[in-house]
């Protein structure tokens, strides 16, 4: 466990450190929390400004930037649409749809912000989270759970991309 811990430390340090528009790494982490107060599965998605940027030109648009300054309004729907293409949530062994309710940049990071309302009871979650494994070979997502106690996390690379929590 500790050698787990300390491995994802060191995959998370190069988001908090770099601010090169160029990296070694290939990581995306993604957080995962219940409320239960609000009945809902709260999302954020953490990826490199540039790693997005060059996801979405080549699969959407050449001439997309992301910018919050000078961006186009198609930019968050093709967020949308890619994000609800390569992450899949089920709840109790049915596939859920989140929603997308923004973005924003810090430094070179693009947090995504979504949420799957109305869930009142988790048995069991199961995430499959492919982003970037289009686009980078050496992509590795990071996935954390915050649900009903436990705290979990996972490693997720292309072959392996799926994993699952169960509470019962």
């Amino acid at each position: 466990m500790k050698s787990l811990q300390l491995l994802i430390t060191f995959l998370i340090l190069p988001l908090f450190l770099s601010n090169q528009s160029s990296h070694e790494y290939y990581v995306s982490v993604t957080e995962i929390e219940y409320s239960e107060k609000e009945a809902s599965l709260q999302i954020i998605s953490q990826i490199f400004i540039n790693d997005f940027e060059t996801l979405i030109r080549k699969r959407y648009d050449e001439s997309i930037t992301l910018d919050s300054n000078d961006e186009s309004e198609k930019v968050e729907t093709y967020m949308k649409r890619y994000l609800e293409d390569k992450l899949k949530i089920k709840v109790n062994d049915n596939a859920v749809k989140f929603n997308f309710i923004g973005k924003e940049y810090k430094e070179d990071i693009t947090y995504c912000y979504l949420e799957i309302p109305n869930i009142k009871d988790i048995n069991s979650i199961e995430v499959s989270n492919t982003l970037l494994f289009d686009v980078f070979d050496e992509q590795q997502n990071i996935l954390r759970m915050k649900l009903l106690n436990k705290n979990k996390s996972f490693l997720l690379v292309p072959g392996n991309e799926i994993c699952a929590l169960n509470f019962k």
